[in-house]
């Protein structure tokens, strides 16, 4: 599917990706999580076996990504994690479409749901814009402070 920021939607469980998307997955999470944010961690965290996977595509570059976590997993509720966008993506409204694509998505699987994220701090206003709101204090995770942030699901509109 693609959107009006001509990126190129593909969504998919972990064993219907192809070796291929794998590499750009891992290559783009290591990229902005590792060398960029100069943070020492075990991305491969045995949970992206069990998620959906969001990769959105500018041509055949993966510039945008993330992954819908199953309730129980993470959280008791749904989540999206490992939200990224590529260096040169940034800017360019495509984190916006990451994460409205993924919330559809996730919505489309787990119906109208509360949604918990594990956020960067520093990203707060970007998550409130999509209705997330702050439900812990600041923890540093992998030395960067983060917060949760909770999304209550939306309510259909009288007379809908």
């Amino acid at each position: 599917m693609e959107n009006k920021h001509n990126l190129k939607w593909v969504v998919v469980p972990f064993h219907s990706l192809s070796v291929e998307a794998l590499y750009q997955i891992l290559r783009l999470r290591s990229k902005v999580f590792v060398v960029e944010q100069k943070c020492n961690f075990l991305d491969a965290d045995n949970k992206d076996q069990q998620c959906m996977h969001v990769l959105g595509y500018a041509g055949s570059e993966l510039v945008a990504y993330s992954r819908i976590v199953p309730a129980g997993l993470s959280y008791p509720y749904p989540s999206i994690g490992r939200i990224v966008v590529s260096a040169n993506g940034r800017g360019k409204g495509w984190g916006a479409a990451l994460l409205q694509t993924s919330i559809a998505e996730l919505e489309k699987r787990y119906g109208l749901t509360t949604i918990r994220i594990g956020a960067q701090a520093h990203l707060h206003e970007f998550y409130g814009l999509f209705g997330f709101e702050q439900t812990s204090g600041i923890y540093l995770e992998d030395a960067i402070e983060h917060i949760e942030m909770t999304r209550q699901p939306a309510l259909p509109h009288a007379g809908a």
